[in-house]
């Protein structure tokens, strides 16, 4: 080839976008840091769930001080989003757009994940492990592949409810108190499912994430003769609920939904009233207890505390949000081992849906097991019942189908 002839070539490849170009980075990946991306409420009516981004953030510092995954350390960036589904847009627009974080991790909130799917999915982000259990997350993977929940299914955790309650009480007469949301509706479908005709809702009230004073509600769940409670709310609302309850008199059998079960809520419900509401309830739950004194010596439970003293002192040992928080993040780990020694979004999204692990914070036996067709990566739980101050497990693991 003549001078003139490579010189040419040379101007051509140049000219032509990509000709030969080495591939683009992986966003949110560098030789030495993972970036990963989360928002949640650090203020606002639901801040307890805080917890959630601060335990899994020091569960991230522990195995960057154990050399990270792959030699790279994981940077967490979470924002505040005060609970706002519209926040949450705008910070998963800031993080993916202006950080260029690698994936978006443990949003909190079933409105929030629900908000933010269109665009992550636009841009082939990942959306992995949110805390929701609402089956349109679970459900529509084919359209949106790149997102994925956590918990377990609402409408299953509605249905073994009513399931519960048929087999155990005739004809009984049930008052609901539900969020005016998915996350709300999702809860009450699945109860009527379960129940079918050998129970009725004699009463059905809803409240918004920004109530604080449900009287007017319990009272008139009341007055409906309704001898179960199903409270299908948020732990603040949880507290209200039996505190109303309480005021009124009326101690229903209740039934407390299951992202509302931190001993933290329960304590203050007896604290509250005297130790006269809260016994007896019951929920379902796949988390340890790191509250309760019989988990003292468990090996997961004693880490857990450990890795909080050292990377999140001042924060409360026996809220459970933080353990939960661990649980999600021991999750992720998995999935970036398993995405290979250089990473990329599509062969994280790879490593998610094909999931076999037992998380150590979680009950022994329920499993995290995903697949391209499950995107439901907790699928049983434990019937739990509050009594002398715990939940106290009774019966075995059961199945949550979808």
């Amino acid at each position: 080839m003549s001078r003139i002839a490579f010189v040419a070539l040379v101007a051509t490849l140049v000219a032509i976008p990509g000709a030969y170009a080495r591939p683009a980075a992986t966003p949110g990946v560098t030789g030495s840091t993972i970036v990963l991306g989360g928002s949640g409420p650090l203020s606002g009516p639901e801040v307890a769930y805080a917890g959630t981004m601060i335990g899994a953030k020091a569960y991230f510092d522990y195995v960057n001080s154990k050399g990270g995954v792959n030699g790279r350390k994981i940077e967490y960036r979470y924002l505040d989003d005060g609970y706002d589904p519209s926040r949450t847009v705008q910070n998963a627009r800031r993080l993916v757009q202006q950080d260029g974080v690698f994936a978006m991790f443990n949003l909190v909130g079933t409105e929030q994940n629900l908000a933010v799917r269109p665009f992550l999915n636009a841009l082939k982000v990942p959306h992995l492990f949110g805390g929701t259990g609402i089956r349109a997350i679970g459900r529509e993977y084919k359209k949106y592949k790149w997102s994925m929940g956590y918990l377990p299914s609402f409408f299953a955790e509605g249905r073994l409810y009513g399931r519960h309650l048929v087999s155990t009480r005739k004809n009984a007469k049930v008052a609901v108190l539900s969020e005016a949301s998915d996350y709300g509706r999702e809860l009450v479908a699945g109860l009527k499912s379960g129940l079918g005709t050998k129970a009725k809702i004699v009463g059905q009230q809803t409240y918004e994430v920004t109530d604080t004073d449900l009287s007017s509600q319990i009272s008139q769940l009341r007055r409906s003769g309704a001898s179960v409670l199903m409270l299908f709310t948020l732990p603040k609302q949880t507290i209200g609920g039996f505190v109303a309850a309480n005021r009124f008199g009326w101690r229903p059998l209740t039934y407390v939904t299951s992202v509302s079960v931190d001993p933290s809520v329960m304590k203050i419900v007896q604290a509250t009233t005297g130790n006269r509401a809260g016994d007896d309830a019951i929920t379902v739950q796949w988390m340890k207890d790191s509250s309760n004194p019989a988990n003292a010596k468990d090996p997961a439970i004693r880490l857990y505390k450990t890795i909080m003293r050292r990377f999140a002192p001042g924060r409360n040992v026996d809220e459970v949000v933080h353990l939960y928080g661990m649980a999600v993040a021991y999750t992720m780990i998995q999935a970036l081992r398993a995405a290979g020694r250089n990473p990329t979004r599509d062969s994280l999204l790879r490593a998610a849906t094909h999931l076999d692990h037992q998380v150590p914070f979680m009950v022994k036996g329920i499993k995290i097991k995903t697949s391209p067709n499950d995107y439901f990566p907790i699928s049983s739980v434990r019937f739990l019942r509050y009594r002398n101050g715990y939940w106290r497990q009774f019966g075995g693991v059961v199945a949550a189908a979808r």
